[in-house]
C-alpha cells in the first residue's frame, strides 16, 4: 500500500493561495455579470482588498484574521467601500496597545473612540480615496480618559491604560 504524502506548511499555503486566487476570479465574474449591459462597456469597481494573517494562540491554536474589503455575507461576496485595517493587540502589564495600518489617510481623517464601557475600541478613518473602520474587543477594560494616539507613515498607534480595580472591592463578612 503506497505511503500517502504529508504536506508541509508551504504545500498548504500554496493550495490556499490558489483557492483565494480562483474565489476572487469567481466573485469578479459574479460581480460583473450584474453591470454589464447589451453593448455596454463594463464599469470597473475596485481596488479589491483581501488578506489574512494567521497567529497560534497562546493555548496552541491557530487563529485566522481577514482584513480588507471583501467579506462573505450570507455566503455571497460583499465588496464594501470601507477597508477593514490590520491590526495588532498587545497587551503588557497595565497598558494595552493597538497598531492598526491605515495608509493613504491623514491624521485629520481618522477618528478613534473608546465605547462600551471601556471594552470595545472603534477606528474609522475617511479620505478622499480611501475608507476604513473596525471595531476591536479589548482583553481588558480600559481608563478612557488615559488613550493617547500616535500616527506616522500609515501607523496608528493607541496606547490605553487599564482600569484599575476598585479600591471598594466589597464589605468583608465576619465568619463566626
Amino acid at each position: 500500500m503506497p505511503k500517502k504524502e504529508e504536506k508541509d506548511i508551504f504545500d498548504l499555503m500554496d493550495e490556499w493561495i490558489r483557492e483565494m486566487e480562483e474565489e476572487f476570479e469567481r466573485i469578479e465574474r459574479e460581480f460583473m455579470r450584474g453591470f454589464r449591459g447589451k453593448g455596454e462597456e463594463v464599469k470597473q469597481f475596485g481596488p479589491y482588498v483581501y488578506g489574512f494573517r494567521i497567529t497560534v494562540g497562546p493555548d496552541g491554536v491557530p487563529k485566522i484574521e481577514e482584513f480588507g474589503n471583501v467579506r462573505k455575507i450570507r455566503g455571497k461576496p460583499m465588496i464594501s467601500e470601507e477597508r477593514e485595517p490590520l491590526a495588532d493587540v498587545i497587551e503588557k502589564g497595565d497598558e494595552i496597545k493597538v497598531v492598526a495600518e491605515v495608509p493613504g489617510v491623514n491624521k485629520d481623517d481618522i477618528k478613534v473612540k473608546v465605547t462600551n464601557g471601556g471594552k470595545k475600541l472603534v477606528i474609522t478613518a475617511k479620505s478622499e480615496d480611501r475608507q476604513y473602520y473596525k471595531e476591536i474587543d479589548l482583553p481588558a477594560e480600559v481608563d478612557e480618559k488615559s488613550a493617547k494616539a500616535n500616527f506616522k507613515n500609515g501607523v496608528l498607534e493607541i496606547t490605553l491604560k487599564k482600569k484599575s480595580p476598585s479600591s471598594d472591592s466589597g464589605v468583608e463578612i465576619k465568619v463566626e
